[in-house]
């Protein structure tokens, strides 16, 4: 069986769809309009780039354009990181740790899943090795996000609590206790909220994509599986780095709590 191909007019009439939120945020008096629109622009211009683009790294399936456009992810998915922080003391060095970490955990991840588990001809096919390194991606950047944007805001809510701590004696790490074990649940929650409901009350993009394409479905729920495993660890894995590089971030050598970006900056000098 193969997939029913879609029309510019079909994707017209879902584009119709969008009529409801206009609606939606104009009754309201929200003031999404603009940003309704300039989100679906936006979505389908990079979406039509996107396509051209794989389709000619798929074409050429050589290692080094594989390797150049997952750079580019990873540099992309770095930025966001940093344009999701609301305090932004020291950008960066958070675009250091958030590239640095993404670039580990997409490596890692991504060779483990598509290298040894998977395991196609050549190692480096472009058509496995992208979308799934796009999808390790996208989730520990979201990880990522959360852990560093929850330290900073406890750190700032809790500024007293942990210089009293660091002036006891406490390492920085035993100083940032409690807002360390919360950030790392804020960004490992989502990913065990979407496990949980994965198959029942939701079926992936990736499933949905590969039954529509005419997959087997059992053949389709086994790389659901292998993708929700690979996202599950790479999230926490994420996590965890952004959570003990985040303290690090925001103290410095002599474990000293370093919240303004004058400190930060001066700090750095001296280094």
């Amino acid at each position: 069986m193969s997939y029913v191909s879609l029309t510019y007019t079909d994707l017209l009439l879902a584009a119709a769809l969008l009529i409801i939120n206009g609606a939606i945020s104009w009754r309201f008096r929200l003031g999404l309009e603009r940003s309704i629109a300039i989100a679906a622009v936006r979505m389908l211009v990079q979406l039509a780039l996107i396509g051209v683009v794989l389709k000619f790294i798929f074409a050429q399936a050589s290692p080094v354009w594989t390797l150049g456009f997952a750079l580019v992810m990873v540099i992309a998915a770095a930025v966001e990181v940093v344009s999701r922080q609301h305090r932004r003391a020291t950008p960066w060095r958070t675009l250091g740790l958030s590239t640095a970490t993404l670039l580990f955990i997409g490596t890692f991840v991504t060779v483990f899943g598509v290298g040894v588990i998977v395991a196609p001809e050549p190692w480096y096919a472009p058509r496995y090795v992208l979308p799934i390194l796009g999808m390790v991606l996208g989730n520990t950047m979201t990880a990522i996000a959360l852990v560093l944007e929850g330290l900073s805001e406890a750190a700032h809510r809790e500024r007293a609590a942990i210089e009293a701590r660091l002036a006891l004696g406490a390492r920085r790490y035993e100083a940032f206790g409690a807002p360390l074990r919360g950030a790392l649940r804020t960004g490992m929650m989502p990913m065990l909220n979407a496990m949980a409901t994965t198959g029942i009350v939701a079926l992936p993009g990736m499933m949905t994509g590969q039954i529509i394409a005419g997959v087997d479905p059992i053949g389709a729920a086994k790389y659901q599986v292998l993708i929700m495993f690979l996202i599950a660890g790479a999230t926490a894995l994420g996590s965890f780095l952004a959570a003990f590089g985040g303290v690090r971030l925001l103290t410095d050598e002599r474990h000293r709590l370093r919240l303004d970006a004058e400190a930060s900056g001066k700090e750095d000098a001296r280094a």
